[in-house]
């Protein structure tokens, strides 16, 4: 609940900041610029401009939203089948690779909260061949098809994250954004706009409203930067599947 107030109170500071500006720059008389019907087009094109960076980068965070739930399903899709292998024929090598995917689903975890490198994760990945080798007397091919399909989707999709993650949605739009931003403020600043509460409530909430938007497509745009946090910040997407993939498979037998 907390969470989707937290960019609103990092603003605050700065809303103090702009309001204490403006009222020292009325108190000394320095707001010298006439209201002019140019203002209107002006922050218009600075909304629009945020709009554009707003849409770019939800794309992905839909995307991104994904992402968790189906690395939950793909491991819990090879955990069903090593389950069935040791139901069947109670061999160590399916609870061996039981523990292998949640040592697996541990290290995408950490991985994704910053705490392991990704080498350590497609290690891992990699890793899961020699159980599958062992497999090979024990069941069909078409068995072992199906494990190595989930293997590979596995590492499709941390190598999606990981992109995520590097890439940065277009810079020289951050840059015109938050210029234009910048731009409106300084100008409202000294700007004449009627009495000093008035000016203070309107210059307040634009400078609120903006920089809250340029706040949240920042951190749209990486939605899995958790910095080392247990808990999800104010746009970053849910781990839950994860965790809860974790849960279920330390209750599977053959788990130590």
């Amino acid at each position: 609940m907390l969470s989707r107030w937290r960019l609103a109170a990092t603003l605050i500071p700065v809303v103090v900041a702009v309001a204490a500006v403006k009222a020292l720059i009325g108190f000394l008389g320095l707001d010298v610029l006439a209201l002019s019907p140019l203002y209107t087009g002006l922050v218009a094109g600075t909304i629009f401009i945020l709009g554009f960076l707003l849409a770019g980068t939800l794309a992905d965070y839909k995307e991104s939203e994904k992402l968790p739930g189906d690395l939950a399903a793909s491991l819990d899709t090879i955990c069903d089948e090593c389950l069935i292998l040791y139901d069947d024929k109670r061999a160590p090598a399916a609870a061996e690779c039981l523990a292998e995917i949640g040592d697996l689903a541990a290290a995408i975890e950490r991985w994704l909260r910053n705490r392991e490198e990704i080498a350590v994760v497609f290690s891992r990945i990699r890793g899961l061949n020699r159980h599958f080798l062992a497999f090979e007397p024990l069941t069909q091919p078409n068995f072992i098809v199906r494990l190595k399909q989930e293997q590979s989707a596995l590492r499709r999709m941390v190598i999606r994250i990981d992109t995520i993650r590097e890439t940065s949605f277009i810079g020289a739009g951050y840059a015109i954004g938050e210029l234009a931003s910048l731009v409106l403020v300084i100008g409202l600043l000294f700007t004449d706009v009627g009495g000093l509460d008035v000016e203070l409530f309107l210059l307040s909430t634009l400078a609120f409203v903006l920089g809250y938007m340029l706040r949240l497509i920042r951190d749209l745009d990486n939605p899995f930067d958790y910095k080392g946090s247990k808990r999800a910040g104010s746009a970053e997407v849910s781990l839950v599947p994860l965790e809860q993939f974790r849960a279920r498979i330390a209750n599977e037998e053959g788990i130590t």
